[in-house]
């Protein structure tokens, strides 16, 4: 057995000559511009300096939501009655979808007027309808902020209304935006809805738009939520889809709603057009194959456990290589989800990581004469 190095493939990124600029800088406080595939933060300014999320905390609100969905403990259909806390909200002049005192409305509705239509009504009704009180909710916020290691985040209300202890940074907004996405794609579709009617009882029915501009850009956009604090100006976290990319981008301290909407789209073109994304592996899918001695087959295929992708400036020529390391021929018997080797990803002749390899199938020894035939081929011809 010895040291082999399987080369997999060569990338050769040809890109048109567009050198960017040492700087670029886009008309907001804070903001942050990341590729949801590799992870690559693209665009950074003072991500991490406190801010008031404002509606952006409705993104954790309904993520609270998505868990309980999820784990069975409350469905979509389930009612829960308003109080007249969650009433008052619409009729304090605060974005609503103007639920009625003691009326019962269900989680799904409920869900769509925070989501489509900001409501802070619905907020109060579906924190009260969980946890009793908006109180006990926001501990409900905060476990789930730690749990996702948003650090610089603490939920003190679930609507994102005047408190100067509901804060957070573009940084938490992002991450918590990310899980979401990827871990609710059965109800993420709900932040593209642009319009929502509520059927509401005792009341004609009231039809609102979603407040995210994007949406109405023949753009890609498809989420999430926008927040305006006179104290904070204007903000939106974003999210954008295009031929399998996704780009998830939060700014905070837009001057005006135009600025909002305008900067938001730059920022994301930015990231769609001065940036490639490379697939190298999806986790749990064969990626490779190595040889085998003495095993029932010649070739064991073998996996990554998760996805790798690259992003790359498209400014000039660069090489993508990827090598298998291991000792082999691979003796059998092989284990299923055995670690065989090494994958090493390089990006212009640096490694950017490298990655175990795993088998993806069982591979049986050869019995003893099968492997004495085997054995004396290769002594004899060096045929393994």
């Amino acid at each position: 057995m010895k040291k082999i190095i399987l080369k997999i493939f060569l990338f050769l990124i040809f890109t048109n000559i567009s050198f960017l600029k040492a700087e670029i800088d886009f008309e907001l406080k804070t903001g942050i511009l990341q590729d949801a595939l590799s992870g690559k933060i693209l665009y950074e300014k003072d991500s991490d300096i406190s801010i008031y999320p404002a509606s952006m905390t409705k993104i954790m609100t309904s993520l609270i939501a998505f868990d309980l969905l999820k784990s069975g403990e409350i469905t979509l259909d389930e009612k829960f009655t308003i109080s007249e806390k969650a009433w008052r909200m619409s009729a304090r002049g605060y974005s609503s979808m103007f639920i009625m005192l003691n009326d019962e409305v269900s989680v799904e509705n409920l869900l769509l007027g925070i989501i489509v239509v900001s409501g802070n009504d619905a907020c109060v009704a579906l924190a009260e309808g969980i946890a009793g009180s908006e109180e006990e909710f926001a501990v409900l916020m905060n476990i789930k902020a730690a749990e996702l290691g948003m650090e610089d985040t603490n939920f003190s209300n679930s609507s994102g209304i005047n408190d100067p202890n509901n804060y957070s940074t573009v940084k938490d907004i992002l991450i918590m935006s990310k899980y979401l996405i990827e871990n609710y794609p059965e109800y993420y579709p709900y932040f593209k809805e642009t319009t929502f009617t509520w059927d509401r009882t005792g009341g004609d029915p009231i039809t609102q738009g979603n407040r995210n501009p994007l949406l109405y850009k023949d753009i890609g956009a498809d989420g999430l939520k926008t927040g305006y604090l006179a104290v904070e100006k204007y903000s939106l976290a974003s999210s954008i889809e295009r031929n399998g990319r996704r780009l998830i981008a939060v700014g905070s301290g837009f001057n005006t709603k135009f600025s909002r909407s305008k900067e938001s789209q730059r920022i994301l073109m930015y990231g769609l057009n001065k940036f490639d994304t490379v697939k190298i592996s999806i986790k749990n899918q064969t990626f490779s194959s190595l040889d085998v001695w003495l095993g029932k087959k010649d070739k064991v295929d073998v996996y990554t456990k998760e996805d790798i992708y690259i992003t790359i400036p498209k400014r000039k020529r660069k090489i993508i290589k990827a090598y298998i390391e291991y000792t082999g021929p691979i003796e059998a018997p092989i284990e299923k989800d055995a670690i065989l080797g090494e994958l090493f990803v390089y990006y212009d002749d640096n490694l950017f990581k490298k990655f175990d390899v795993f088998s993806k199938e069982k591979i049986k020894r050869l019995n003893i004469f099968s492997r004495l035939i085997k054995s004396f081929n290769y002594l004899i011809w060096g045929d393994v």
